[in-house]
C-alpha cells in the first residue's frame, strides 16, 4: 500500500475508452500508452456494459502494468474498485460521490480528482479538498453521453491564474489544436480518441507528448 500521495505528473493524461479503440482491448491499449510515455492513465468504463467482475479484473491487470512502470492509476466513478486494486486515486465528475465521502473511504493518501466547467465549480474543488482537476471541455465532444457545452480556452486562463491545483484540459482535445491549450499554460492534457483510435498508439502518444512539452 501506498503511504505517500504521490504528485501529479504533467504530460499526457491517458484514459482508457474500449469501445472507440477499434477492437483492442483496455489491457493492450495501456500497454501501448505507458511504452509511449504516459505516466497516469485512468480507466474509464460504464456498467453497463461492463459488469463489475469484468471491470475488476481488468483493474486487476492494469493496475499490474502501472505499478511495474512506475504509473499512475487513477479509477473513474468507482472508489470500490480504486480500493479493490489499490490504485493511485479516483476521478469523480460533478454528479458523482463528492470529494470529502470520496475522501473518506480512501483514506488521505490517494489522489481525487474532479472535473470542472466552469470558476465556480474550480473554487468549489478547491474548498473539497481536491488534488486535481479536470478543466473542460474546451472543445465540442462526441466521446462521452450528455456532455456539457465547450467552455472555450478562456477557462484554462482562469484556472492558470486563480486554481492552485494542478489541472488537465480535455474534450475535443487533438493532436492539431492542442499547441493552442499548451499556449495557455496548459502542461496536463487527456486526449481520449485521440489516442485510442490511432494506428500507433505508442507513437500518437510520443507526438502528443512533444508538442505538451514544446518540444
Amino acid at each position: 500500500m501506498r503511504h505517500v500521495k504521490p504528485q501529479f505528473p504533467e504530460g499526457i493524461y491517458g484514459i482508457t475508452a474500449e469501445k472507440f479503440s477499434r477492437g483492442r482491448s483496455n489491457i493492450e491499449v495501456v500497454r501501448a500508452m505507458i511504452a509511449g510515455g504516459i505516466r497516469i492513465i485512468q480507466y474509464r468504463e460504464k456498467r453497463p456494459p461492463k459488469d463489475f467482475a469484468a471491470m475488476l479484473a481488468e483493474c486487476y491487470a492494469i493496475r499490474a502494468l502501472t505499478r511495474e512502470a512506475g504509473v499512475l492509476l487513477i479509477i473513474n466513478d468507482y472508489p470500490s474498485l480504486a480500493l479493490l486494486v489499490d490504485a493511485d486515486g479516483v476521478h469523480v465528475g460533478q454528479d458523482d460521490l463528492p470529494v470529502p465521502e470520496v475522501r473518506r473511504l480512501l483514506g488521505p493518501h490517494k489522489l481525487i480528482g474532479l472535473s470542472t466547467h466552469a470558476p465556480e465549480q474550480a473554487r468549489a474543488a478547491v474548498a473539497a479538498g481536491a488534488d486535481y482537476i479536470g478543466v473542460g471541455p474546451i472543445f465540442s465532444t462526441q466521446t462521452k453521453e450528455d456532455v456539457t457545452d465547450p467552455v472555450g480556452l478562456g477557462y484554462i486562463d482562469y484556472v492558470v491564474a486563480n486554481c492552485p491545483l494542478p489541472f488537465t484540459v480535455l474534450g475535443g482535445i487533438k493532436e492539431h489544436n492542442l499547441a493552442q491549450v499548451v499556449a495557455r499554460g496548459a502542461q496536463s492534457a487527456c486526449l481520449v480518441t485521440e489516442i485510442v483510435e490511432a494506428d500507433d498508439i505508442c507513437a500518437k502518444v510520443q507526438r502528443l507528448q512533444n508538442i505538451l512539452q514544446k518540444k
